[in-house]
């Protein structure tokens, strides 16, 4: 594959796979009751799939590195730590520059910006795998990894929308959100094809450090705001109905064969 048809299908699909997040916008435009045990479901259940994510997509993929890279193991346990810590700093950041009022105006919370800001990151080592995949020169290779990516931003973008909805954003913002948050998959993906001898080193450091920002944020806000409005038992079901289906999705879609 030439440079110019390797810019082409990394670009193209890249795109499809951010936009792909949007519909998972379409489920939750249907739920109108915004009741506290809503609330606390939809974090509950966000939760449980970004915890999901992190873990059986993120880290098991960064560690699935070891073959090439012999401490990508260490190294994706490193960028956990570093994306927890990174996120940390970043909140208390917010917290003290006391933007809540401002981020209000364009229909955003504190909460759902942090959430905007970890699933954002999450995506730039996404973008990075189908610019890497591209490049091994197998070209069915590229095209399933950039299925695989497209149809887990679905639920993905479920997982962005469920609390976003519960602090009343409208499905529009939902989905403009969701796919504001894949942006750097296509933007990465061709940079990533084109250099990959480059890129490919950095993706367990950056699939670690995905994973521990979303995990951070899983923790310091989706589950205390569960147990909140919904209480312990609520929660921990809410939870496991978010992990066991992203897991599902996860494990369907190793299935396809490369």
């Amino acid at each position: 594959m030439d440079k110019s048809a390797l810019i082409y299908w990394t670009t193209l699909t890249g795109v499809i796979s951010a936009l792909a997040t949007g519909l998972g916008a379409i489920p939750v435009h249907f739920i109108k009751n915004n009741s506290p045990k809503l609330r606390a479901m939809a974090s509950a259940v966000a939760a449980g799939m970004m915890i999901s994510a992190s873990v059986f997509s993120l880290a098991q993929e960064g560690i699935a590195l070891q073959s090439k890279f012999p401490l990508a193991p260490y190294i994706v346990i490193l960028g956990l730590i570093l994306g927890a810590t990174f996120f940390y700093y970043s909140e208390k950041k917010i917290s003290a520059l006391n933007i809540e009022g401002n981020l209000l105006t364009h229909g955003l919370t504190q909460r759902g910006f942090l959430i905007f800001a970890a699933m954002f990151v999450h995506s730039i080592p996404e973008g990075i795998a189908i610019g890497v995949a591209f490049a091994t020169g197998h070209f069915h290779f590229g095209l399933v990894m950039a299925l695989a990516i497209a149809v887990h931003n679905i639920p993905e973008g479920i997982a962005i929308s469920l609390p976003l909805k519960a602090d009343n954003v409208s499905t529009r913002k939902c989905a403009a959100v969701s796919i504001l948050t894949s942006l750097p998959q296509p933007l990465m993906a061709a940079p990533a094809a084109l250099l990959a001898w480059f890129f490919e080193p950095l993706l367990p450091i950056g699939l670690g450090f995905a994973g521990g920002a979303m995990i951070y944020l899983v923790v310091s806000e989706l589950i205390p705001d569960a147990l909140e409005n919904g209480g312990k038992s609520l929660t921990a079901w809410g939870v496991m109905m978010g992990l066991s289906g992203m897991l599902l999705i996860t494990t369907l879609l190793n299935q396809i064969p490369y």
